[in-house]
């Protein structure tokens, strides 16, 4: 794991944690990077370090998470597109910047690219971006657990202590043959409290509000409106390392991205996490990301 120094950068309500992984030369691109909606920055550090100094790398905590916990909302996709473009004006310098985006955080890029079209350049959207009709028949918590599965879960469970919480994850399907120090480091992050009552430091209300916040218009028809072009890297197998991805050819044939900016690619052998902690998906986007920035 490679070092970054965290800052904070102002926001509305507060401050947002932001970590920083410094290029090697001054003036090098830029590339911001959003989490998904129950993780944190340090997702990213397997990218960071395999991009390897060659861009810097500027990865909050978003409004509700680890080090931005503290941050009250109103919360939801449009606040965070709004902090990634305050992200972007404090951190970027003075061109756009390449914008990636994980899970939710590609819904976060893609909104942020619509709203502030001045700060951003061309995206990168990892496993996410691309959203379907929310089933009418779920009511709100059902449809959270639906979009996340057993993470919702783990936002109102205890752990003794961090050997626990590194347990608990490791017994987490799509981590079965993909654990690192990375991933721990990864983890351990979203910890808080004192044992024998750590918790995620993840607010309930706003991870409710973001994953209802998936199915706004706005959201859904984000990546219909991009004023720049968007890649799409899309993992073979699912959360629970599944078979059934959250996409697929069928599913995005059904999305009809013909007429939009967004170019899909398959990454085989990954799931929905290790397409970004593990080394083959990162490998990936590392690549993408050097390529879109020019570096």
């Amino acid at each position: 794991m490679i070092a970054y120094e965290e800052v904070r950068v102002p926001v509305t309500g507060g401050e947002l944690a932001v970590l920083r992984w410094p290029a090697r030369e001054p003036g090098a691109p830029v590339v911001l990077a959003l989490h998904g909606i129950t993780a944190n920055a340090l997702a990213w550090g397997p990218v960071a370090r395999l991009l390897d100094g060659r861009v810097t790398v500027v990865a909050p905590d978003l409004r509700g998470r680890a080090g931005s916990s503290a941050l009250p909302g109103p919360y939801g996709i449009a606040a965070h597109a709004d902090d990634a473009a305050a992200v972007a004006t404090a951190l970027g310098g003075s061109g756009r910047v390449v914008l990636a985006g994980h899970s939710m955080g590609a819904f976060v890029a893609a909104l942020a690219a619509v709203r502030h079209p001045e700060r951003f350049g061309p995206l990168l959207l990892v496993d996410g971006g691309i959203g379907f009709p929310a089933p009418t028949h779920l009511a709100p918590d059902e449809l959270m657990t639906a979009v996340i599965g057993p993470a919702m879960d783990r936002l109102s469970m205890t752990f003794p202590d961090r050997a626990a919480y590194r347990s608990f994850w490791q017994a987490h399907p799509a981590f079965t043959d993909a654990w690192s120090d990375e991933v721990d480091a990864y983890i351990q992050r979203d910890l808080t409290g004192d044992e024998p009552a750590l918790r995620s430091t993840c607010r309930i209300e706003a991870v409710r509000t973001d994953g209802i916040g998936l199915f706004d218009e706005e959201v859904l028809t984000a990546v219909r409106k991009l004023p720049v072009p968007a890649t799409l890297l899309w993992a073979q197998r699912g959360l629970m390392d599944e078979e059934q991805g959250l996409y697929d050819e069928t599913r995005l044939a059904a999305a009809d991205l013909g007429g939009t900016r967004v170019t899909p690619v398959a990454v085989r052998g990954v799931n929905h996490y290790t397409v970004l902690t593990g080394e083959t998906g990162g490998k990936e986007i590392a690549r993408r990301l050097l390529d879109l920035s020019g570096a």
